[in-house]
């Protein structure tokens, strides 16, 4: 063989290494790239399961217990099945303008003004108990998963320094109810970020709720973890924006299949895994 063929193949042998390492190198820098360094959470049929829910009698049974306390704060209520009916309708009419404007209502401001109408007038922290009385009814029927403490704080360890976790959710339920019950579960420490949809002027599937989470969990959106429970409204739009995203089993995606690029879970508790899983560079 001449030289120059010897000096041919040499090199030729060496592109090839090169390619090779280069891959290599690519894949190596994509998987360092997608990391996963904080995980967002819905919260309805993700960290909190309510099932399929009979909304009017849950209704009815918030409405007395708040009937009760204003009649105990000695507020001008008159007839229970007034003061029942007249703020079930008035919530259903904003709730309807709601999905059609796609901007959730904050109910507790809603029921609070209807209420001040009618003469009432409470203190801030009455005010507060009032909310969370109509809450508490569906706060009852709620459950979690077993040992979803002990889950979390798996998640948050996976690596150095723990994972932030955080919540995104679609919600009218006002801030200060739904976290005394996350407070009552033991689990509202675990989640520095927690954003509902009623303080801003768009909700899921927007693509703005998802960045602003990002930002105030300060993580890049390709190293974030979503985890929710609807394919349209948690896990397309955060597919869109490049998080990871985890649809978990509940009565709202019964039957369905997630879009490519997104997993599966059945229970919560499967997560430290599999983000162990994702950071070793495993795809859908």
């Amino acid at each position: 063989m001449g030289a120059g063929r010897l000096r041919q193949r040499c090199a030729e042998r060496k592109i090839r290494q090169f390619i090779v390492m280069s891959a290599w190198f690519i894949d190596e820098l994509r998987t360092m790239n997608n990391q996963i360094k904080a995980v967002l959470f819905d919260l309805g049929e993700t960290l909190l399961d309510f099932g399929k829910v009979k909304a009017t009698r849950l209704f009815r049974q918030g409405a007395r217990l708040s009937y009760d306390f204003l009649k105990s704060c000695g507020q001008p209520v008159g007839n229970f099945e007034y003061y029942c009916w007249s703020n079930l309708i008035a919530l259903r009419f904003r709730h309807l303008i709601s999905n059609i404007t796609k901007k959730d209502i904050n109910s507790s401001a809603l029921l609070r003004g209807l209420g001040t109408k009618k003469g009432i007038t409470l203190d801030t922290q009455q005010w507060r108990d009032f909310a969370w009385l109509w809450y508490e009814p569906l706060s009852k029927i709620a459950t979690t998963e077993p040992g979803i403490k002990e889950t979390l704080a798996a998640v948050r360890a996976v690596r150095e320094p723990p994972l932030p976790l955080g919540i995104v959710s679609n919600t009218f339920v006002n801030a200060y109810s739904l976290e005394k019950h996350l407070k009552q579960l033991g689990l509202l420490d675990f989640f520095t970020v927690r954003m509902y949809s009623y303080e801003f002027d768009f909700r899921k599937p927007d693509a703005r709720i998802f960045k602003i989470a990002a930002e105030r969990i300060g993580e890049a959106v390709e190293n974030i973890l979503y985890v929710g429970d609807r394919i349209d409204k948690d896990i397309i739009p955060a597919l869109k924006i490049g998080m990871q995203p985890i649809l978990k089993a509940a009565y709202t995606n019964a039957g369905k299949t997630p879009p490519n690029g997104a997993w599966k879970i059945t229970h919560l508790s499967e997560l430290p895994a599999l983000i162990k899983k994702i950071n070793a560079g495993i795809h859908p």
